[in-house]
């Protein structure tokens, strides 16, 4: 089940008790406050005409993989009893683009309705960008759910009887790329600070950063969102001009991916160190579709217990074992992660029809962002007969190493120029590409710096250029040249 579903089931049952508003004088964090006077609630100063654009994770869509969601309040729809906002959404997942619309609510601009093909993409809507919901809407005879004050020393707890509060924490005004805002940050203490932050008479949150709790270990990343545009009175459609990527069901007439039965085995990679768990759907992948992989890394002398903090692949082998692609490259990463353990992800299929050798890799284990433990590392082999599909016309075959820069890898400049990801994840992403060969640097001499990954400001600019096609390739590995002579990214051989 979501974990947004289950925090606010939890958090229902509380407040129809009563226990929303217990004692804040126990533990850390849970007495807050700040001196700033009025209320918030989300969606407040809601209204038509406003665009927003965010950048945004959420840790039950693909592991947090960052997407770009942007909406556009159209006006009112009628439905059932009430009216929602007319929305219309286009989001940017990778190289695919999905435009469609949504109804929020009125009281809480949660998605009510959703186009089928938005459905992930709400889902993860609401568990993040509408998820102060739960503690604060336009409802204002409710007191526990109604508009909250800033000087409340807590606004609701999080999850069961023991949570942690959700208080209103400091004043901050900060710099996103939508601008400078003064804003409240609230959030709640579990092991780290959770935050969110809030700008008064302003919809949304502007910036989150939370994390899962867990009982040991670094907690991985459950949202994290930052606004990169906000306009107001667009009276026109924004998104007229823009061309929704097809849908394999349409282009390949594929199957959707509910699926009754699953395929697989439990097998301990050779250190015995990992069991690994996978089921897959369907049996006979078609071409040009997807596999729906459900993998589970365990304890291999403890079945129950789930190894958290894995860094795992997906790739496709040759005959010899080489590897002919992998599923975290397609996303833009150096490897997936995943902090509980269980992964659930769909990995088109490129293979043209006959036997297929899939390898479940892992790195290793460790926090995220870190270079992980390779003494747990191993790796599985899969193999699945893949159906011919005659609505599918093939990809280039991937025996052959890419020489022209994949337009992924312009996804990733994009989001690290406009700061959704860091300069060392921009470096790492940089420096597999050009070892992997994916990436053509002309011979350039590695500088004799320490390469601390601290880059110009120019080099940002560049990336984002050549992100929106402003400039081109040779420019962009211009770029790439200077922060291998300077010595700000080091390249092995």
């Amino acid at each position: 089940m979501n974990r947004f579903i289950i925090v606010f089931m939890f958090l229902t049952i509380l407040s129809s008790f009563g226990f929303s508003n217990l004692s804040y004088g126990q533990g850390t964090g849970t007495a807050g406050g700040v001196n700033v006077d009025g209320t918030w609630y989300l969606g407040e100063g809601l209204k038509t005409g406003d665009y927003f654009e965010y950048s945004l994770c959420e840790i039950d869509f693909n592991d947090c993989s960052p997407i770009k969601v942007k909406f556009w309040i159209k006006g009112s729809i009628p439905h059932e009893s009430e009216s929602l906002w007319d929305t219309k959404v286009a989001i940017f997942d990778g190289n695919k683009i999905v435009i469609g619309s949504m109804g929020l609510g009125k009281t809480s601009p949660e998605p009510i309705t959703f186009d089928d093909d938005l459905f992930h993409y709400a889902i993860a809507f609401k568990s993040s960008l509408s998820w102060l919901g739960a503690f604060a809407t336009a409802a204002e005879g409710d007191r526990i759910h109604g508009p909250q004050a800033f000087k409340l020393p807590a606004w609701g707890k999080i999850g069961a009887i023991g949570g942690a509060q959700l208080i209103p924490i400091r004043e901050e005004t900060i710099t996103i790329p939508a601008g400078t805002f003064d804003t409240v940050v609230v959030g709640w203490y579990s092991g780290d600070w959770n935050e969110i932050w809030i700008v008064d008479d302003f919809p949304f949150p502007v910036k989150a950063l939370t994390y899962t709790w867990i009982t040991t270990g670094i907690p991985p990343i459950m949202h994290k969102y930052t606004l990169l545009d906000y306009k107001e009175n667009v009276m026109d459609d924004p998104f007229i001009n823009l061309v929704e990527t097809e849908t394999k069901e349409d282009l390949f007439g594929c199957p959707d991916t509910s699926f009754s039965y699953y395929f697989g085995e439990h097998v301990a990679i050779e250190s015995y160190s990992i069991l690994v768990e996978y089921n897959y759907a369907p049996e006979f992948p078609m071409e040009g579709c997807d596999i729906d992989w459900k993998i589970n890394f365990k304890n291999p002398y403890n079945e129950i217990e789930f190894v958290d903090q894995i860094h795992y692949d997906i790739w496709v082998v040759d005959e010899s074992g080489n590897r002919l692609r992998s599923l975290a490259e397609e996303r833009g990463r150096i490897d997936l992660f995943n902090g509980f353990g269980q992964v659930h992800v769909l990995m088109p299929v490129k293979e043209s029809a006959g036997l297929a050798k899939y390898v479940i890799f892992i790195h290793g284990t460790g926090p995220e962002n870190q270079v992980p433990d390779a003494t747990r590392g191993g790796f599985v082999t899969v193999e699945i007969k893949i159906d011919e599909n005659p609505l599918f016309e093939g990809t280039p075959s991937t025996n052959s190493v890419i020489r022209e820069i994949p337009s992924w890898i312009k996804n990733n400049a994009g989001w690290w120029a406009d700061g959704s990801i860091d300069d060392t994840s921009f470096v790492q992403g940089i420096q597999f590409l050009i070892q992997e060969g994916i990436m053509q640097i002309p011979p350039t001499t590695q500088g004799s710096g320490s390469g601390s990954n601290e880059i110009p400001s120019w080099i940002k600019n560049n990336a984002g250029w050549w992100a929106d096609g402003s400039i081109d390739d040779d420019s962009f590995i211009g770029g790439i040249q200077f922060l291998i002579e300077e010595g700000i990214m080091s390249i092995s051989s």
